[in-house]
C-alpha cells in the first residue's frame, strides 16, 4: 500500500487515499479509518476502491461536484 493521503473526518475517524496491487490490477482506495478499542487504526467497511485508469474520470467529476 502506497499511502497518499489522511483527511480528518471527526475526532475518531479519517479518509485515507492510497494506491494498491490487488491481483495484479492498480488501484486507487479511498477508505474510512477508525480508532479501533485498543487504540489503532483500523479499516471501516465505507470506501471505494476502483482501477487507477478510471482516475482522470473521477478527477472530472470531482471537479464538477465542487463547481456545482
Amino acid at each position: 500500500m502506497a499511502l497518499i493521503t489522511q483527511i480528518p473526518k471527526n475526532s475518531r475517524e479519517e479518509y485515507r487515499v492510497s494506491r494498491d496491487e490487488f491481483r495484479g490490477h492498480d488501484l486507487i482506495n479511498i477508505r474510512v479509518y477508525f480508532v479501533s478499542e485498543d487504540g489503532d487504526m483500523r479499516p471501516g467497511k465505507q470506501g471505494v476502491s476502483f482501477r487507477a485508469s478510471l482516475l482522470p474520470e473521477f478527477m472530472s467529476a470531482l471537479s464538477k461536484a465542487e463547481a456545482a
